[in-house]
C-alpha cells in the first residue's frame, strides 16, 4: 500500500494482528497450558462460588453479595481474554477485525473499572462491620447493596465508554500488528497515523480519577480500621477482626498490583523493562488473580467452607 493512501486506511476494514508474547514465540506452547488451566479454575472455582452464595439463603448478606460480583466480573476479565490467548497460541489464530478488537478492548477495561469499585466497595463492607458493627444491617441494607454494585458498573459504562470514540476518531496508516494477546486502548491508538495526545490524556485521567481514588478510599478504610482495631481490650478481638477483612486484603494486593505494573510499564517503562516480561505480566494477570479469588475465600470464610462441605456431601450421597 502506498503511503498517499495510507491516511484512507477505513478503521473497519482493518485487521489486526496479535502477536501473543514478542520474544517467546518458542514457549508459546508451554505457557499455553498453565494458562488454560487457570482459566479453566477460574470459570469453575467463581461459577460454583456464584452458585453457592445465590442458593443458600445465609450467604444473602452484603459481604457475599459483593463478592458474586467479584466472582462475575472475573469469569467476564478472564472469558474476555483467555479463549482468544489460547486460539494464538495453539492454532495461530492471530487476526482480529477492528470492530473485535474494540469491543475486546472495551469489555476490558470496563470490567477492570468495575472490579475496581466492588473492591471499593468491599473495603466499605469492612469498615461498617468493624467500626459500625451495630449499624452494620441499617447502613448496609438490600437497596444500598444493591444500588452499589449498580453503581459500579454504571460508572465503569461512562468511563470506558469515549475509549471507542477515541479510537474510531483516528485515521489508521496501514499498520496493523499489535505486539500483545489482547486489545487494549493504547496498543490500538499507538496503531495509528494521528496525534494520539487526547488518547493519552484520557487514559491517564481515568486511571488517577477511577481506579486512583478507589485505591486512595480503600487506604482510607483500612486506616480507620486499623485504628479502630488497636483500640479493641484484647488480642482476641483484634485477630478476629483482622481475620475478617485478611483475605480482602490479599485480594486487592492481587489484583492493584500487576494492573498497576502494567499500567506504568506501558507509558513509563518501555524502555527500561522488557515487553515480554510486560505482555506476560499482563497474560497473567487475566487468569491469576480471577483463579485465587476463589480460594481465598473458600479457604479464609467458614461459611462458604461449611456451605461447600454440605454440597459436596449431597452430591456424594446421591451417586
Amino acid at each position: 500500500m502506498p503511503p498517499s493512501s495510507y491516511n484512507h486506511t477505513s478503521p473497519q476494514d482493518v485487521w489486526y494482528v496479535l502477536t501473543a508474547i514478542p520474544g517467546l514465540e518458542d514457549s508459546h506452547t508451554w505457557i499455553s497450558i498453565p494458562i488454560c488451566w487457570m482459566y479453566v479454575l477460574a470459570v469453575v472455582g467463581n461459577v460454583f462460588l456464584i452458585f453457592m452464595i445465590v442458593t443458600e439463603r445465609s450467604l444473602h448478606e452484603p459481604m457475599y453479595i459483593f463478592l458474586s460480583m467479584l466472582a462475575s466480573a472475573d469469569v467476564l476479565l478472564s472469558t474476555a481474554t483467555a479463549p482468544k490467548m489460547l486460539a494464538i497460541f495453539w492454532f495461530q489464530s492471530m487476526g482480529i477485525s477492528f470492530g473485535g478488537c474494540v469491543s475486546q478492548m472495551f469489555f476490558v477495561h470496563f470490567i477492570f473499572v468495575a472490579e475496581s469499585a466492588i473492591l471499593l466497595a468491599m473495603a466499605f463492607d469492612c469498615y461498617v462491620a468493624i467500626c459500625h458493627p451495630l449499624r452494620y444491617t441499617t447502613i448496609l441494607t438490600s437497596s444500598v447493596t444493591g444500588n452499589m454494585g449498580l453503581a459500579a458498573v454504571v460508572r465503569s459504562f461512562i468511563i470506558c465508554l469515549p475509549f471507542i470514540f477515541l479510537v474510531q476518531r483516528l485515521r489508521y496508516c496501514g499498520r496493523n500488528i499489535i505486539p500483545h494477546s489482547y486489545c487494549e486502548h493504547m496498543g490500538i491508538a499507538r496503531l495509528a497515523c494521528d496525534n494520539i495526545r487526547g488518547n493519552i490524556i484520557y487514559g491517564l485521567t481515568v486511571a488517577l480519577l477511577s481506579t486512583g481514588l478507589d485505591v486512595l478510599f480503600i487506604i482510607m478504610s483500612y486506616s480507620m480500621i486499623l485504628c479502630m482495631v488497636f483500640l479493641m481490650p484484647s488480642w482476641a478481638a483484634r485477630l478476629k477482626a483482622l481475620n475478617t477483612c485478611a483475605s480482602h486484603i490479599c485480594v486487592i494486593l492481587m489484583f492493584y498490583t500487576p494492573a498497576f505494573f502494567s499500567f506504568f510499564a506501558h507509558r513509563f517503562g518501555q524502555k527500561t523493562i522488557p515487553h515480554h516480561v510486560h505482555i506476560l505480566v499482563a497474560n497473567l494477570y487475566v487468569v491469576v488473580p480471577p483463579m485465587q479469588n476463589p480460594i481465598i475465600y473458600g479457604v479464609k470464610t467458614k461459611q462458604i467452607q461449611d456451605r461447600a462441605i454440605l454440597l459436596f456431601s449431597r452430591i456424594s450421597t446421591c451417586c
